[in-house]
């Protein structure tokens, strides 16, 4: 499987979790593992981070999958909190994670680390977050990117503009890496 690779089809879910194809189309048919089917075809596709869910659900190995972790990436331009983050999400999360402290490199960082998150501190006042979500929206090779804001204690307006931004989500409470963990899995679990 292709690193990036966000969406596979049912023989590559067969091979990575050695079981035949039917076995995956029953999985699929009886809504155990979530998807989508190709408009005017009956082949089925599964992303990435719900065969990560319903591998970790039913207690299946993932050392078969090339990107076998949710990959997260953290803006943050404080670099304490940003590598706090990063250890917290790694240690407890289990996710890949990368850092990255200004626009440009997260920029590079989503075209080569294929991230599902997207989280960004705008507790930072060196980070223009606004420009960055549309930047992400505005590609259509990103547009599975989930973006999640790390804001302290939002009003009810202040966390509806978010959205209207296009952020998917936001935290609270960013020191809660708890929280954090509980609001990225809730972003990339898709229900159809």
């Amino acid at each position: 499987m292709a690193k990036g690779r966000n969406v596979l089809t049912t023989g590559d879910v067969a091979r990575i979790c050695n079981v035949a194809p039917r076995t995956v189309s029953k999985w699929f048919d009886s809504g155990q593992l979530k998807g989508y089917r190709i408009p005017g075809s009956k082949d089925r596709r599964i992303p990435l981070s719900e065969l990560i869910r319903f591998m970790k659900a039913n207690n299946m190995p993932t050392d078969a999958l090339a990107a076998g972790k949710i990959r997260v990436l953290v803006l943050d331009s404080d670099e304490h909190s940003g590598n706090g983050l990063l250890d917290a999400l790694r240690d407890r999360g289990g996710y890949d994670v990368l850092v990255a402290r200004n626009g440009f490199e997260a920029g590079a960082a989503a075209q080569k680390f294929s991230p599902h998150v997207v989280l960004i501190n705008l507790l930072t006042n060196s980070i223009d977050a606004h420009a960055i979500c549309t930047s992400i929206r505005a590609n259509e090779d990103l547009a599975a990117i989930k973006i999640l804001a790390l804001a302290n204690a939002l009003g009810s307006q202040e966390a509806v503009a978010l959205m209207h931004k296009g952020f998917d989500g936001y935290v609270s409470n960013p020191s809660d890496a708890g929280e954090i963990i509980r609001k990225i899995e809730e972003a990339t679990a898709i229900i159809y």
